[in-house]
């Protein structure tokens, strides 16, 4: 077996990638392969000497032995692949595998569109050494919480990832590269978008790299962000940068790096209660709503077996988001698709009222508990009591209450301190559910493409 992690997840055209290895085959070589539409094959190295060692814990740098390679100043941005190929063994390209890879972020600049990788969040479901933030944990006494390490295999691929399968898709883990990140990356490829591509990580540690871009894009499930990670996507917002988010519980919870980036820590219970929830004043009382417009607790999550929804429920047909796609006021789209397009977890705006006479109300309370003032509800699907969890949120026990994927947005604000009005920034936009890059992948609603084109469109000029 031949397993691997990089020492860190980007790189720039130019630069120097090191990789961490262990196999008990004498020799091996690595392909790289850049993911696009396809898999593209950038380059192979010559073979080098294996070494085997030993599997750490979780929480620990596994320390593995150290091979550099030299990344041309010709290589493009985008998600690379490093696919181990150990002398004498063939196997078949996999996205989805649990070993033999390791991914990695060749970086751009120049380039409007900006794709970010959640690296946090596979880490947080990644099982390599026995354990994640949801099984079996690792403590942190300082900071407190659980502790995971980003230097061992995983992260996106070549790692045991924790959580049920998919019941739409058991062929890739939920939270690997090849689930959603995958598909959407593909999608724009095919569909003529060009980006620069990123990890979360890399705008925690230089912000810089949102400079003169029009447009920042993520996908799928994009849960764990740094106090830093998220300071500069809403500085870039602010600024008058664009956000889309084609994914759901966004930013729910909070990380703290620790050891110069080699780990990470997050809070997620105790007799306090969960210190990084980002949106209580007993966690961050920082609402991620303030990020995304929406949230998690405002919507809900399906994980295992078939789901039921509605659809979502068109609100404002003749917003510029639905252009082209033929929708009236009350009808549904993403309903008959496979998955259905609400799921598996869903984000939504707090409501009072869904009905046929006024459609979506937003709730009294909204703006005081984190709604960007202008929000627009612009498609919800209601989530009934067969979903399988509807989440607790101020005032209201679990269950209680209309819980509802909501696809929306607002332009954000950028206030001055101390006067009493703001100026327009960027445009925020979110689908509401993780799963938009699966149906969009799959041609079951054009719609749903159409409507991914007019946001891409739209917020890149």
């Amino acid at each position: 077996m031949i397993r691997a992690y990089p020492g860190q997840a980007s790189v720039w055209p130019g630069g120097t990638l090191t990789l961490h290895v262990s196999t008990d085959s004498p020799r091996f070589r690595v392909a790289f392969q850049r993911w696009s539409d396809e898999p593209e094959l950038l380059q192979r190295s010559d073979w080098l000497p294996g070494v085997q060692a030993e599997a750490r814990a979780a929480d620990q740098d596994w320390a593995w032995p150290a091979y550099t390679f030299a990344i041309s100043a010709g290589w493009p941005s985008g998600v690379v692949i490093a696919d181990l190929e150990e002398e004498g063994r063939k196997r078949a390209f996999d996205l989805a595998r649990s070993d033999g890879a390791a991914l990695f972020v060749v970086r751009g600049s120049g380039r409007p569109l900006l794709y970010k990788l959640p690296l946090a969040t596979y880490h947080a479901y990644n099982r390599s050494g026995g354990a994640c933030f949801y099984a079996s944990p690792p403590r942190s006494l300082e900071p407190p919480g659980a502790r995971v390490s980003l230097r061992r295999p995983g992260g996106g691929i070549g790692g045991d990832v924790w959580g049920a399968p998919d019941h739409y898709d058991a062929a890739s883990p939920r939270q690997s590269f090849a689930h959603w990140d995958a598909r959407f990356i593909r999608w724009m490829a095919r569909a003529g978008y060009a980006a620069d591509f990123c990890t979360d990580l890399d705008l925690h540690a230089d912000p810089g790299l949102l400079r003169g871009r029009r447009l920042l894009v993520s996908s799928g499930h994009d849960e764990y962000w740094s106090e830093a990670t998220r300071d500069a996507v809403e500085a870039f917002a602010a600024g008058g940068g664009n956000l889309a988010f084609f994914g759901a519980n966004l930013c729910w919870w909070r990380i703290h790096l620790v050891d110069g980036g080699a780990a990470m820590v997050c809070h997620q219970g105790g007799p306090q209660g969960a210190r990084d929830h980002w949106w209580p004043a007993s966690g961050a009382g920082r609402p991620e709503d303030g990020l995304g417009g929406v949230s998690y607790r405002n919507g809900g999550g399906w994980w295992d077996g078939q789901r039921t929804t509605r659809g979502f429920i068109v609100q404002q047909p003749r917003h510029w988001v639905f252009a082209g796609t033929g929708l009236a006021r009350g009808e549904a789209f993403g309903r008959d698709t496979w998955p259905p397009l609400a799921g598996y977890e869903c984000d939504g705006a707090p409501l009072d009222a869904l009905d046929g006479m006024e459609g979506a109300r937003l709730a009294a309370r909204a703006v005081a508990t984190g709604t960007p003032p202008g929000y627009q509800p612009l498609a919800v699907a209601p989530l009934d009591a067969g979903w399988q969890e509807l989440p607790p949120r101020e005032g209201l026990a679990a269950g209680e209450g209309l819980h509802a994927a909501t696809l929306g947005l607002f332009r954000h604000e950028s206030w001055r301190k101390g006067a009493g009005s703001g100026t327009a920034g960027g445009t925020v936009f979110s689908a509401g559910t993780t799963d938009w890059a699966q149906v969009l992948g799959n041609a079951r609603d054009r719609r749903v493409e159409r409507i991914t084109r007019n946001v891409l469109d739209t917020l890149l000029h």
